[in-house]
C-alpha cells in the first residue's frame, strides 16, 4: 500500500521503529508516556512499536518511575546485548580493532602496529582478518550476532555498484583500491554482516558529534590531526559530516613537496610527518628507530623540557611555525564554513593537547574574518585515541537505526530479484 506523499505502509513503520530506537538510545530510559511528545507519535503507534521491538529483543524494561497519581510507569532502554559492531581504525601508524554491544561499551579490543610496508594492502587486509576474529573470540560473539564491520580509512572513499567502497589513497600509494570486496573475501564472515568503510576524519567526527565535544551544535569542523591531518564538516546540509581534504589545502606557493605529489599542502607543514621532518632539519634527533609517537613525544620533551632548563631551540621554532600553519589552515575552515565549533583529535592533536592549543586559537582568529571568529570555539576532542574507532562503529548502527532496528539482507551476488525473475517468466514469447 502506497499513500500520497509516496511512502508506504512498510516505509512509515520502518521510520516509526527507527524514531523510538533513536529517542532511547539518546534520552533513555524513557516510560512510553515521555516516548509520546518527544516522537510525535500516538499513544497506540507507541505502544505497537514498543511491542515489536521488545519483541525483537533490541527493547528492555529498565526500572519504573512513579507518576502523578497513577500506577508507576515502566521505563524502556535499548538492549546493550541485543546486537554487536565491530569498529576499526586504518591509522598511519597502526591498526586498531574494536567490538561493542549496542550501546558502545567496549568488549573487547587487540592493536597491531605497522611497521615496514605499513601500507601495504594485503598485510592491512589481514591484520583487520586476524583482529576481527580475535576480538570475536576474546567475548566469545558469535559472527551472526554482529550489525556490521565499520571501517575508517585514510583516503578519499568512493563507493561503486560492482566493487563496493573503493579506496583512493594518494598519500599513502593507494590507487582505487577494492576495499570493501577484499575484506569481504578475507574476512569470510557471513553474508548479512555488512562492511560500511569512509574516511577516518569522518568518522572521528560522527564519533564527536554524537557522543563528544560536538553533541548539540548545529555545525562543526572535526579535525584529525595524526601523520597527516584531515577534517569532517558537519552541517545540517551535509548531515551525518562530509570528509574534506582539509589537509591538501594549498597554504604556501611552491611550498615543501607534500606526500600527495602537490607543493605548499597544508600536512607538508602540519603533519606529524612533516613536523618531525622539520625537526630534524633543525638539528633535531628523534629516537632511532621509534615510531612517529614516541618521536614526538621526544619532540615535546626536547622543547618543553620537565625541568623548565635547556629548551631546544630548534624543536620550539617547529613548534610555533607548526601552530600558525594550523591556526592559518583553521581560519579558511572557518571563513568557508563559518562553524560553531572546531574539534581536534587524532593522535599527534591530542599529544600537543592543551599546551599547543591557545597558540592555535590565537594565530586562527587572527588570520580569520572576525565576524566568524568571534563566534566559533576551537577545542579539543574529547573520546580520546579511540574516537576514530568508535566512530566508524557508528557506520553500522546509524545503518542499523535507519531500518528501524532490522539487520541488513544478505547479499545474493549476481541472483536477481525474485520480481525479476517472475517478469521474465511471464513475457511474451
Amino acid at each position: 500500500m502506497t499513500r500520497r506523499n509516496g511512502r508506504t505502509v512498510r516505509d512509515l513503520r520502518r521510520g516509526n521503529r527507527a524514531e523510538v530506537l533513536r529517542r532511547l538510545y539518546f534520552d533513555g530510559p524513557m516510560s512510553r508516556f515521555e516516548l509520546g511528545p518527544v516522537t510525535e507519535l500516538s499513544s497506540g503507534s507507541i505502544s505497537n512499536v514498543v511491542a515489536e521491538l521488545v519483541a525483537d529483543g533490541l527493547v528492555e524494561e529498565a526500572g519504573s518511575v512513579d507518576s502523578d497519581g497513577g500506577r508507576p510507569r515502566t521505563l524502556l532502554r535499548v538492549a546493550p546485548a541485543s546486537g554487536h559492531m565491530i569498529g576499526v581504525d586504518v591509522g598511519e601508524t597502526r591498526i586498531r580493532v574494536e567490538l561493542f554491544d549496542l550501546t558502545l561499551t567496549e568488549l573487547a579490543r587487540t592493536e597491531r602496529p605497522l611497521e615496514h610496508q605499513r601500507y601495504d594492502v594485503e598485510g592491512i587486509v589481514g591484520h583487520i582478518r586476524d583482529g576481527v576474529s580475535e576480538v570475536l573470540g576474546a567475548a566469545d560473539i558469535s559472527p551472526e550476532r554482529l550489525l556490521g564491520v565499520g571501517v575508517g580509512v585514510p583516503g578519499i572513499v568512493a563507493r561503486t555498484p560492482d566493487l563496493g567502497a573503493v579506496v583512493h589513497g594518494q598519500t599513502i600509494g593507494w590507487d582505487a583500491v577494492p576495499f570493501e570486496s577484499l575484506l569481504r573475501s578475507t574476512c569470510q564472515l557471513p553474508d548479512s554482516v555488512p562492511f560500511l568503510i569512509d574516511n577516518g576524519a569522518k568518522t572521528l567526527g560522527q564519533a564527536e558529534m554524537w557522543f563528544g565535544a560536538g553533541r548539540g551544535a548545529h555545525s562543526a569542523v572535526v579535525v584529525l590531526f595524526g601523520s597527516g591531518v584531515g577534517a569532517c564538516l558537519v552541517t545540517e546540509e551535509a548531515g551525518s559530516g562530509r570528509a574534506v581534504e582539509w589537509g591538501h589545502l594549498t597554504v604556501r606557493v611552491r611550498g615543501r613537496r607534500c606526500r600527495c605529489g602537490a607543493l605548499g599542502c597544508l600536512e607538508a607543514y602540519a603533519g606529524a610527518e612533516a613536523l618531525l621532518e622539520r625537526w630534524r632539519e633543525q638539528g633535531g634527533r628523534p629516537p632511532k628507530d621509534a615510531d612517529e609517537e614516541t618521536s614526538l613525544t621526544a619532540l615535546l620533551a626536547a622543547a618543553y623540557p620537565p625541568d623548565g632548563t635547556g629548551a631546544d631551540p630548534g624543536a620550539l621554532a617547529v613548534l610555533e611555525e607548526t601552530a600558525e600553519y594550523l591556526g592559518a589552515g583553521l581560519s579558511d575552515l572557518i571563513n568557508l564554513f563559518q562553524p560553531e565549533r572546531i574539534l581536534i583529535g587524532g593522535w599527534a592533536g591530542l599529544q600537543l593537547g592543551s599546551r599547543f592549543l591557545p597558540a592555535v586559537r590565537r594565530h586562527a582568529t587572527s588570520y580569520a574574518l572576525r565576524y566568524p571568529a568571534e563566534r566559533v570555539s576551537i577545542d579539543l576532542g574529547r573520546l580520546g585515541p579511540d574516537a576514530v574507532t568508535v566512530g566508524a562503529a557508528i557506520l553500522p548502527l546509524a545503518d542499523f537505526f535507519a531500518r528501524g532496528g532490522r539487520r541488513a539482507e544478505p547479499a545474493h551476488e549476481g541472483r536477481p530479484p525474485a520480481w525479476q525473475t517472475a517478469m521474465k517468466e511471464r513475457a511474451p514469447r
